[in-house]
């Protein structure tokens, strides 16, 4: 009996060793995890309970003006994306009647073969985009299994076509194209917001207090643009119709306020329905030509060249040159007139700009130069160009895809004589309309450069408008004596010209044409068969009141391109504006 009994004090001691051994480790794992490894646990478990939700923002809306009164032009409008889990579709035939049902043509093409996908690869597949909220409503209530909804907006446009190159486009993605809907993108999308918070299996949020984080979105800028409605309305109209009349396929306009830079209208013909952009078959449509497309702009240049020969000093308003021949050499190159001379063998500076002489503009460039076009003239040339006309440089007007245009600097193996002699009146390099438009404002407002813009300001949620200032790129880039005097010279040139005939009495308006020819791709000379028509100039009372540029390209109306093509839409414009902005004739002019 008593080694039975210690036997058994033995056995028992040894299990209660072994359970005191279990529960240490037990209790030393517990440790482990609930202290040690506590925070990766917590983390894990947040991780799986704890859902990060994107809170998308919206998209700002665009605006434009009529008058001083703020009207839209780009709204927000919600629409649903149908999609599908094509796993979970059991009966695919059936749901694809009942979608089309609801839906219409607006499936897309692989509809059904998506919905019946043998590999069980898919989860996710688009079936249809910018259905109406009705729409949606009916297919909620047909309980389709493997079918989602998904709320997002698109872009409507109460003006329809209007200013539509201006404006651009978003794409599918919600991502702005072209325009200014591209060159704002950052601030018209808003950023997103997050709200994280712990949700049931259904990703369903569920209010937990602490661990949530809520981030609101933040909506994107509301902008107005400097478009004014009606303006921008009536430039669409007088495009179209003057293309039509010189038998022209091509061409734009620009209407700008030469005080402030602020763009009241830009036109293109062809245009395109930003609404349809995806119907669009000619992807060159999509271009905002006004600041996308550099050309050899011809004999607008030459109210710019005498803008800089005044200023330097080269010329004043009575420097006169010979001109008997209506040729001059320059190296082993002769410059003539377009036209045979109907003057006597001296010219003046306002012959230059009334007449159109090549000569009188090369003749500056020479007097830049001490008598010749020569490395001191070119440079001369350069300052005026480049650096205070600001041409071969960004304008920064807020368009995606805006040029910069080309001019060859003077110590450039092709920046010689010649070259520069040709560009006083417009050959040998390319310029944007905007840069073109722009630099002739600053010449004839008095000499500052504003940097021309299409936005006005931001749209507040109570309505009002905060403006946006002018932004001064440079001043004095021709003295304000000199400017006056360019100004008068313009308008002198046109009021004694073959257009002062259409301007009324009292009114001082100003202006240049330009023909130009363009390089043929075979032979990479100039083409005797195809050229574009430019009409630059402003107009007003005593100051200038707005500036319009046209171009008119492959016009069939015959003569030079710039007086009968493009002169008459400036024409148009030009007294259209006058009643637009109720200008009240002088009796001096």
């Amino acid at each position: 009996m008593r080694y039975f009994f210690h036997g058994q004090l033995t056995r028992s001691s040894i299990l209660l060793w072994v359970m005191l051994a279990v529960l240490g480790i037990f209790a030393i794992r517990l440790f482990y995890l609930q202290v040690i490894q506590y925070e990766y646990y917590v983390a894990k478990a947040q991780d799986i309970q704890v859902q990060p939700l994107t809170i998308q923002p919206t998209r700002g809306e665009l605006y434009g003006l009529d008058g001083d009164d703020i009207v839209p032009i780009v709204l927000n409008e919600k629409v649903y994306t149908v999609v599908a889990d094509p796993v979970s579709i059991k009966k695919p035939e059936t749901v694809a009647s009942k979608l089309r049902t609801i839906i219409g043509g607006d499936l897309v093409k692989d509809f059904e073969s998506l919905l019946r996908d043998d590999s069980k690869k898919i989860r996710y597949a688009v079936l249809a985009r910018n259905i109406s909220r009705t729409q949606a409503e009916m297919i909620k209530k047909e309980s389709l299994v493997g079918i989602g909804l998904q709320q997002t907006n698109r872009r409507v446009y109460p003006e329809g076509q209007l200013a539509a190159q201006t404006l651009g486009y978003v794409n599918s993605e919600g991502m702005g194209q072209y325009g200014i809907e591209e060159a704002l993108h950052e601030r018209l999308k808003g950023k997103p917001g997050m709200l994280q918070t712990v949700t049931d299996v259904s990703n369903i949020p569920l209010t937990i207090g602490k661990d949530d984080i809520n981030t609101p979105a933040v909506d994107g800028d509301d902008i107005v643009l400097t478009i004014d409605r009606r303006i921008q309305m009536r430039a669409e109209e007088i495009l179209k119709t003057g293309l039509e009349k010189a038998k022209a396929t091509k061409g734009s306009i620009v209407v700008m306020n030469p005080t402030t830079g602020a763009v009241q209208a830009m036109a293109n013909y062809p245009s395109y329905d930003p609404a349809a952009y995806n119907k669009v078959e000619d992807y060159a449509v999509f271009q905002n030509n006004v600041v996308s497309t550099p050309y050899e702009t011809g004999s607008v240049i030459k109210a710019l060249t005498m803008g800089a020969g005044l200023d330097s000093g080269a010329v004043t308003v009575n420097s006169t040159f010979p001109d008997g021949t209506g040729c001059t050499q320059v190296d082993d190159r002769k410059i003539c007139n377009v036209e045979e001379d109907p003057r006597s063998a001296t010219a003046t500076m306002l012959d230059t700009l009334r007449y159109s002489l090549n000569t009188g503009v090369v003749h500056i460039a020479k007097q830049m130069g001490g008598g010749s076009v020569n490395r001191k003239a070119r440079d001369t040339l350069y300052h005026y160009y480049h650096d205070q006309y600001r041409f071969g440089q960004l304008t920064g007007i807020e368009q995606a895809g805006e040029a910069k245009g080309i001019i060859i600097a003077p110590d450039q193996p092709e920046g010689n004589n010649v070259r520069y002699a040709n560009m006083t009146f417009g050959q040998g390099m390319d310029l944007t309309m905007i840069q073109t438009a722009t630099a002739f404002s600053a010449e004839i407002n008095g000499g500052t450069y504003y940097q021309p813009r299409v936005v006005a300001g931001i749209r507040q949620p109570d309505g009002t408008l905060t403006k946006k200032d002018p932004i001064v790129v440079k001043q004095n880039i021709i003295s304000q004596s000199a400017s006056e005097q360019a100004r008068d010279m313009i308008w002198q040139g046109r009021k004694t010209g073959f257009f002062g005939k259409f301007d009324r009495p009292g009114y001082k308006i100003g202006g240049k044409t330009g023909t130009s020819q363009v390089i043929d791709q075979t032979t990479g000379t100039y083409s005797d068969h195809n050229s574009i028509g430019s009409y630059l100039g402003f107009g007003g009372v005593i100051k200038p009141e707005y500036v319009i540029m046209v171009k008119v390209e492959d016009s069939r109306a015959g003569g030079y391109e710039g007086t009968t093509a493009a002169g008459p839409i400036f024409n148009d414009m030009s007294n259209w504006m006058i009643d637009h902005l109720h200008l009240q004739p002088s009796n001096s002019n």
